[in-house]
Protein backbone atom coordinates (compact mmCIF):
# COMPACT_ATOMS: atom_id res chain seq x y z
CA UNK A 1 0.00 0.00 0.00
CA UNK A 2 1.23 3.36 -0.84
CA UNK A 3 1.49 5.96 1.26
CA UNK A 4 3.80 8.57 0.41
CA UNK A 5 1.72 11.85 -0.28
CA UNK A 6 2.75 13.49 -3.70
CA UNK A 7 1.97 16.92 -4.60
CA UNK A 8 0.18 17.67 -8.14
CA UNK A 9 3.60 18.47 -10.52
CA UNK A 10 4.47 14.46 -9.53
CA UNK A 11 7.72 15.54 -7.19
CA UNK A 12 8.86 14.19 -3.84
CA UNK A 13 7.82 16.25 -1.23
CA UNK A 14 10.46 17.93 0.55
CA UNK A 15 10.18 15.65 3.80
CA UNK A 16 10.15 12.49 1.93
CA UNK A 17 14.08 10.93 2.67
CA UNK A 18 14.31 9.78 -1.43
CA UNK A 19 14.74 13.46 -2.32
CA UNK A 20 18.06 13.45 -0.62
CA UNK A 21 19.04 10.59 -2.88
CA UNK A 22 17.82 12.12 -5.84
CA UNK A 23 14.77 10.10 -6.73
CA UNK A 24 11.43 11.73 -7.61
CA UNK A 25 8.01 10.63 -6.33
CA UNK A 26 7.24 8.99 -9.61
CA UNK A 27 10.86 7.19 -9.73
CA UNK A 28 9.73 5.88 -5.92
CA UNK A 29 6.12 5.05 -7.41
CA UNK A 30 7.50 3.01 -9.96
CA UNK A 31 10.24 1.45 -7.74
CA UNK A 32 7.59 0.71 -5.04
CA UNK A 33 5.40 -0.89 -8.34
CA UNK A 34 8.31 -3.12 -9.18
CA UNK A 35 9.00 -4.19 -5.53
CA UNK A 36 5.03 -5.11 -5.04
CA UNK A 37 4.76 -6.68 -8.73
CA UNK A 38 7.53 -8.03 -9.90
CA UNK A 39 6.35 -10.05 -12.61
CA UNK A 40 3.83 -7.19 -14.25
CA UNK A 41 5.72 -5.61 -16.69
CA UNK A 42 5.90 -2.72 -18.21
CA UNK A 43 1.97 -2.92 -18.84
CA UNK A 44 1.07 -3.78 -15.61
CA UNK A 45 3.38 -0.92 -13.83
CA UNK A 46 2.34 1.73 -16.28
CA UNK A 47 -1.77 0.48 -15.01
CA UNK A 48 -0.54 0.36 -11.52
CA UNK A 49 1.45 3.46 -11.77
CA UNK A 50 -1.26 5.24 -13.73
CA UNK A 51 1.51 6.84 -16.70
CA UNK A 52 1.72 5.02 -20.04
CA UNK A 53 4.09 2.37 -21.05
CA UNK A 54 6.50 4.97 -22.49
CA UNK A 55 6.97 6.75 -19.64
CA UNK A 56 7.66 3.66 -17.65
CA UNK A 57 10.38 2.67 -20.03
CA UNK A 58 11.78 5.81 -19.87
CA UNK A 59 11.53 5.84 -15.75
CA UNK A 60 12.72 2.45 -15.83
CA UNK A 61 16.19 3.43 -17.46
CA UNK A 62 16.47 6.24 -15.19
CA UNK A 63 16.31 3.36 -12.31
CA UNK A 64 18.70 1.07 -13.99
CA UNK A 65 21.07 4.10 -13.97
CA UNK A 66 20.56 4.44 -10.52
CA UNK A 67 20.79 1.07 -9.06
CA UNK A 68 17.52 0.66 -8.50
CA UNK A 69 16.54 -2.24 -10.71
CA UNK A 70 18.65 -4.89 -12.53
CA UNK A 71 18.73 -5.38 -16.46
CA UNK A 72 16.88 -8.65 -17.48
CA UNK A 73 18.47 -11.47 -17.93
CA UNK A 74 18.01 -15.07 -19.57
CA UNK A 75 16.22 -15.88 -16.39
CA UNK A 76 13.42 -13.34 -16.84
CA UNK A 77 12.95 -9.43 -17.41
CA UNK A 78 13.29 -5.86 -15.38
CA UNK A 79 13.55 -6.91 -11.63
CA UNK A 80 14.17 -4.72 -8.74
CA UNK A 81 17.69 -4.14 -6.66
CA UNK A 82 16.97 -5.60 -2.79
CA UNK A 83 16.35 -1.74 -1.51
CA UNK A 84 18.65 -2.33 1.26
CA UNK A 85 21.37 -2.69 -1.28
CA UNK A 86 20.24 -0.07 -3.37
CA UNK A 87 19.53 2.83 -1.22
CA UNK A 88 22.86 2.06 0.50
CA UNK A 89 24.08 2.61 -2.67
CA UNK A 90 22.48 5.53 -3.89
CA UNK A 91 23.47 7.41 -0.48
CA UNK A 92 27.04 6.19 -1.08
CA UNK A 93 27.03 8.62 -4.95
CA UNK A 94 25.48 11.47 -2.91
CA UNK A 95 28.47 11.17 -0.32
CA UNK A 96 30.66 11.13 -3.58
CA UNK A 97 29.10 13.83 -5.44
CA UNK A 98 28.82 16.46 -1.68
CA UNK A 99 32.13 16.27 -1.49
CA UNK A 100 33.41 16.72 -4.83
CA UNK A 101 30.80 19.47 -4.65
CA UNK A 102 32.73 21.05 -1.19
CA UNK A 103 36.07 20.17 -3.16
CA UNK A 104 35.13 22.71 -6.12
CA UNK A 105 33.17 25.19 -3.46
CA UNK A 106 36.30 25.80 -1.24
CA UNK A 107 38.54 26.02 -4.96
CA UNK A 108 36.37 28.78 -5.97
CA UNK A 109 36.28 30.53 -2.22
CA UNK A 110 40.15 30.78 -3.14
CA UNK A 111 39.84 32.64 -6.19
CA UNK A 112 36.83 34.57 -4.71
CA UNK A 113 39.00 35.90 -1.68
CA UNK A 114 41.90 36.89 -3.96
CA UNK A 115 39.28 39.04 -6.18
CA UNK A 116 38.43 40.53 -3.24
CA UNK A 117 41.86 41.22 -1.78
CA UNK A 118 42.58 42.31 -5.62
CA UNK A 119 39.40 44.86 -5.11
CA UNK A 120 40.32 46.26 -1.50
CA UNK A 121 43.74 45.02 0.14
CA UNK A 122 42.32 46.17 3.31
CA UNK A 123 40.52 42.56 3.47
CA UNK A 124 43.68 41.19 3.84
CA UNK A 125 44.06 41.77 7.80
CA UNK A 126 41.69 41.97 10.20
CA UNK A 127 42.18 43.43 13.89
CA UNK A 128 39.85 41.37 16.96
CA UNK A 129 39.82 43.50 19.81
CA UNK A 130 38.41 41.98 22.96
CA UNK A 131 38.92 38.37 24.26
CA UNK A 132 35.57 37.55 23.25
CA UNK A 133 36.54 38.78 19.64
CA UNK A 134 39.53 36.76 19.47
CA UNK A 135 38.02 33.64 20.71
CA UNK A 136 35.49 33.83 18.41
CA UNK A 137 38.20 33.82 15.57
CA UNK A 138 40.23 31.22 17.15
CA UNK A 139 37.30 28.67 17.55
CA UNK A 140 36.65 29.76 13.17
CA UNK A 141 39.86 28.75 12.32
CA UNK A 142 39.93 25.69 14.27
CA UNK A 143 36.49 24.69 12.96
CA UNK A 144 37.73 25.58 9.60
CA UNK A 145 41.45 23.08 9.52
CA UNK A 146 41.20 20.69 6.87
CA UNK A 147 44.62 19.30 7.01
CA UNK A 148 46.83 21.30 10.06
CA UNK A 149 47.35 23.27 12.79
CA UNK A 150 50.88 25.30 13.42
CA UNK A 151 51.15 26.85 16.57
CA UNK A 152 54.18 28.61 17.94
CA UNK A 153 53.62 28.78 21.99
CA UNK A 154 55.59 31.53 23.87
CA UNK A 155 54.29 33.50 27.03
CA UNK A 156 53.06 36.41 28.03
CA UNK A 157 50.10 34.48 28.21
CA UNK A 158 47.04 36.88 27.91
CA UNK A 159 43.82 35.07 28.32
CA UNK A 160 43.03 31.63 30.00
CA UNK A 161 44.15 28.70 28.58
CA UNK A 162 41.42 26.24 28.94
CA UNK A 163 39.26 27.35 25.90
CA UNK A 164 42.56 26.75 23.58
CA UNK A 165 43.20 23.23 24.59
CA UNK A 166 39.56 21.86 24.40
CA UNK A 167 39.82 23.76 20.37
CA UNK A 168 42.93 21.75 20.09
CA UNK A 169 41.53 18.60 21.52
CA UNK A 170 38.69 18.50 19.44
CA UNK A 171 40.91 19.34 16.45
CA UNK A 172 42.89 16.34 17.07
CA UNK A 173 39.73 14.03 17.46
CA UNK A 174 39.20 14.89 13.65
CA UNK A 175 42.28 13.77 12.77
CA UNK A 176 43.74 16.95 11.88
CA UNK A 177 47.32 17.29 12.27
CA UNK A 178 48.81 19.41 14.82
CA UNK A 179 52.06 20.62 14.90
CA UNK A 180 53.72 22.77 18.58
CA UNK A 181 56.85 24.87 18.71
CA UNK A 182 56.97 25.74 22.97
CA UNK A 183 59.70 28.23 24.29
CA UNK A 184 61.48 26.89 27.05
CA UNK A 185 61.33 29.64 29.34
CA UNK A 186 57.18 28.99 28.86
CA UNK A 187 57.79 25.07 30.29
CA UNK A 188 59.03 26.59 33.23
CA UNK A 189 55.37 27.26 34.32
CA UNK A 190 53.97 23.83 35.50
CA UNK A 191 50.76 24.85 33.83
CA UNK A 192 52.21 25.08 30.41
CA UNK A 193 53.96 22.50 31.05
CA UNK A 194 51.59 19.94 32.12
CA UNK A 195 49.20 20.83 29.32
CA UNK A 196 52.09 20.75 26.74
CA UNK A 197 52.37 17.24 27.69
CA UNK A 198 48.40 16.86 27.43
CA UNK A 199 48.00 17.86 24.07
CA UNK A 200 51.19 15.32 23.53
CA UNK A 201 49.64 12.48 24.94
CA UNK A 202 46.33 13.16 23.32
CA UNK A 203 48.19 13.63 19.80
CA UNK A 204 50.05 16.79 19.19
CA UNK A 205 53.61 16.87 17.71
CA UNK A 206 55.49 19.39 20.07
CA UNK A 207 58.62 20.60 19.60
CA UNK A 208 60.64 23.15 21.91
CA UNK A 209 63.12 26.11 21.37
CA UNK A 210 65.26 28.06 23.48
CA UNK A 211 62.78 30.68 22.26
CA UNK A 212 59.91 31.25 20.04
CA UNK A 213 59.93 34.43 17.98
CA UNK A 214 56.31 35.38 18.57
CA UNK A 215 52.90 33.92 19.54
CA UNK A 216 51.26 32.69 16.39
CA UNK A 217 48.88 30.34 15.08
CA UNK A 218 48.58 29.04 11.20
CA UNK A 219 45.87 27.58 9.98
CA UNK A 220 46.13 25.09 6.30
CA UNK A 221 48.91 27.69 5.59
CA UNK A 222 46.67 29.84 4.39
CA UNK A 223 44.99 31.53 7.51
CA UNK A 224 47.03 33.01 10.36
CA UNK A 225 45.88 34.93 13.62
CA UNK A 226 48.94 36.67 15.46
CA UNK A 227 47.83 37.82 19.36
CA UNK A 228 49.23 40.78 20.25
CA UNK A 229 50.01 42.02 23.71
CA UNK A 230 47.23 43.53 26.30
CA UNK A 231 45.99 47.36 25.70
CA UNK A 232 47.25 49.49 28.54
CA UNK A 233 43.40 49.35 29.44
CA UNK A 234 43.80 45.61 30.21
CA UNK A 235 42.42 44.23 26.83
CA UNK A 236 43.19 41.93 23.98
CA UNK A 237 44.18 42.20 20.32
CA UNK A 238 44.84 40.30 17.75
CA UNK A 239 45.89 40.31 13.75
CA UNK A 240 43.53 37.94 12.00
CA UNK A 241 45.86 37.45 8.37
CA UNK A 242 44.07 36.03 5.33
CA UNK A 243 45.59 33.29 2.96
CA UNK A 244 48.54 35.80 1.25
CA UNK A 245 52.36 35.70 0.09
CA UNK A 246 52.24 36.79 4.29
CA UNK A 247 50.24 33.68 5.37
CA UNK A 248 53.04 31.64 3.12
CA UNK A 249 55.68 33.46 4.59
CA UNK A 250 54.53 33.04 8.28
CA UNK A 251 54.12 29.16 7.27
CA UNK A 252 57.59 29.09 6.04
CA UNK A 253 59.01 30.93 9.07
CA UNK A 254 57.18 28.13 11.53
CA UNK A 255 58.87 25.32 8.86
CA UNK A 256 62.40 26.69 9.56
CA UNK A 257 61.81 27.08 12.95
CA UNK A 258 60.59 23.57 13.22
CA UNK A 259 63.31 21.98 11.88
CA UNK A 260 65.96 23.87 14.68
CA UNK A 261 63.56 22.52 17.35
CA UNK A 262 63.87 19.79 19.88
CA UNK A 263 61.35 16.99 20.35
CA UNK A 264 58.96 17.17 23.19
CA UNK A 265 57.17 14.24 23.86
CA UNK A 266 56.70 11.44 25.79
CA UNK A 267 59.47 8.09 26.45
CA UNK A 268 59.13 5.21 24.85
CA UNK A 269 61.71 2.50 25.54
CA UNK A 270 62.60 4.16 29.23
CA UNK A 271 64.97 0.84 29.93
CA UNK A 272 63.20 1.37 33.47
CA UNK A 273 63.20 4.55 34.16
CA UNK A 274 60.93 5.79 37.25
CA UNK A 275 58.29 8.27 36.76
CA UNK A 276 60.92 10.66 38.27
CA UNK A 277 63.64 10.03 35.87
CA UNK A 278 61.48 10.27 32.87
CA UNK A 279 60.00 13.71 33.95
CA UNK A 280 64.02 14.74 34.85
CA UNK A 281 65.01 13.42 31.06
CA UNK A 282 61.70 15.36 29.31
CA UNK A 283 62.92 18.52 30.59
CA UNK A 284 66.57 18.53 30.09
CA UNK A 285 65.55 17.95 26.70
CA UNK A 286 63.53 20.90 27.00
CA UNK A 287 66.30 22.84 27.82
CA UNK A 288 65.21 24.47 30.92
CA UNK A 289 67.54 25.67 33.45
CA UNK A 290 68.33 24.08 36.56
CA UNK A 291 66.21 25.93 38.60
CA UNK A 292 63.24 25.37 36.45
CA UNK A 293 63.80 21.88 36.78
CA UNK A 294 63.99 21.43 40.86
CA UNK A 295 60.62 23.52 40.91
CA UNK A 296 59.00 21.04 39.07
CA UNK A 297 60.59 18.28 40.64
CA UNK A 298 59.90 19.79 43.91
CA UNK A 299 64.09 18.72 44.98
CA UNK A 300 66.72 20.83 45.89
CA UNK A 301 69.36 21.78 43.19
CA UNK A 302 72.07 19.39 44.82
CA UNK A 303 69.66 16.30 44.57
CA UNK A 304 68.36 17.30 40.69
CA UNK A 305 72.47 17.30 40.14
CA UNK A 306 73.42 14.00 42.30
CA UNK A 307 70.03 12.36 40.03
CA UNK A 308 71.54 13.76 36.75
CA UNK A 309 75.16 13.11 37.19
CA UNK A 310 73.31 9.38 38.16
CA UNK A 311 71.81 9.41 34.41
CA UNK A 312 74.99 10.21 33.08
CA UNK A 313 77.19 7.48 34.55
CA UNK A 314 74.21 5.14 33.73
CA UNK A 315 74.40 6.17 30.28
CA UNK A 316 78.33 6.53 29.99
CA UNK A 317 77.63 10.36 29.13
CA UNK A 318 80.64 12.78 29.82
CA UNK A 319 78.11 15.85 29.65
CA UNK A 320 74.44 16.67 29.43
CA UNK A 321 75.35 16.90 25.88
CA UNK A 322 75.94 13.41 25.17
CA UNK A 323 73.33 12.36 28.05
CA UNK A 324 70.51 14.20 25.76
CA UNK A 325 72.25 12.36 22.61
CA UNK A 326 72.22 9.11 24.16
CA UNK A 327 68.61 9.58 25.93
CA UNK A 328 67.60 10.19 22.34
CA UNK A 329 69.12 7.55 20.82
CA UNK A 330 67.09 5.06 22.97
CA UNK A 331 64.12 6.94 22.57
CA UNK A 332 63.33 8.31 25.87
CA UNK A 333 62.81 11.38 24.14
Amino acid sequence: METTAYDKDGHTPAASPWAAVGVSAFDERLYQAVLNQPDAGVTGWALLTGASPARVREVCDRLLALGLLQPPDSMGGIRAVDPRVAIRGLIRRRETESELLAATAEEMATAFEAGLLREEPSRLVEVASGEGAIAARLEEMYARAEHEVCLFDTPPYLAPAGPQVDLQADLLNRGIVSRGIYSATGLEDPKILSRAFRMIELGEQARVLPSVPLKLLVVDGCRALLPLTASAAGGYCAVVVWHSAVTEALQKLFDMAWQQAAPLGQTVDDGGLTESERTLIRLLAAGMKDEAVARHLGVSLRTLRRRVSELQERLGAASRFQLGMRASRRGWV
